[in-house]
């Protein structure tokens, strides 16, 4: 049995943090509203195989979920509301989990205006909108049992990534607010910060350089991220609201 729907957006590829928490939540019962912007890969030059989005779900759905599909461009301000309610069609939608990202490494004297303001629509105006919807359309049920869950994945960047690294602090922002906010609807709220994770963006070089300043030993993976996902938007994980939490080996404490 279905413990309810969960909305995970920025499931494109196999390789990212989104794949890899769908992937957990199916294993643990939930179904799943799958996110995604078809075009964004190609645009910033990451790998990815011909059909990822679809790959992904039927994956999920052999692990025994109920999958639906949602394309769309979360810079335009109508698509996150319209993702929500497709989500929540059965009136079940439970979790909400923000894994999307605008990503485009630009500096202080580069970044254009058109990057900027993208990356503000993506990573902070849509993030905001997203969890609106989801407070508003919040099943009764869920709302009752105190069930209800944001889980939002941020970042550290700053320096010569600047517009990405800029809308994640706005974005920890909206969410520590949802957390106090939101807490009379019966949803707590939480970021986490997975640190770097090698979704394939990094060359061996970096990769070795990364590992070695990471007190644990290794780089972090999807799973690592899909597993703390999975704990708070349990029951378990009600009690923890507010945090932005950093999952990363003890790479932030070095």
């Amino acid at each position: 049995m279905s413990h309810g729907t969960v909305l995970v957006t920025g499931v494109g590829r196999t390789r990212g943090l989104g794949a890899g928490i769908a992937l957990r939540l199916a294993g643990r019962g939930w179904d799943l509203a799958l996110g995604y912007l078809p075009e964004y890969d190609d645009r910033v030059g990451l790998e990815h195989g011909p059909d990822d989005p679809h790959d992904i779900a039927e994956r999920c759905r052999a692990a025994g979920a109920a999958v639906q599909l949602l394309p769309g461009d979360l810079a335009h301000p109508d698509v996150p509301e319209r993702l929500v309610t497709a989500a929540n069609a059965r009136r079940d939608l439970t979790a909400l989990v923000l894994s999307h990202a605008e990503s485009v490494d630009s500096s202080l004297l580069d970044t254009s205006l058109q990057s900027w303001d993208r990356h503000y629509a993506v990573n902070a105006r849509a993030s905001w909108l997203l969890i609106k919807a989801f407070a508003e359309q919040l099943p009764a049920q869920v709302r009752e049992a105190r069930a209800g869950r944001v889980v939002a994945l941020t970042s550290d960047h700053t320096a010569h990534n600047l517009p990405y690294g800029s809308s994640k602090g706005a974005l920890d922002r909206i969410v520590v607010a949802a957390a106090v906010e939101l807490a009379g609807r019966g949803i707590s709220a939480n970021a986490i910060n997975p640190g770097p994770i090698d979704t394939g963006w990094m060359d061996e070089r970096l990769r070795t350089s990364l590992a070695q300043r990471t007190p644990a030993g290794r780089l972090g993976t999807a799973t690592d991220t899909a597993d703390l996902v999975a704990f708070l938007i349990s029951p378990d994980g009600g009690w923890v609201t507010g945090q932005v939490i950093r999952s990363d080996g003890g790479f932030s404490a070095q």
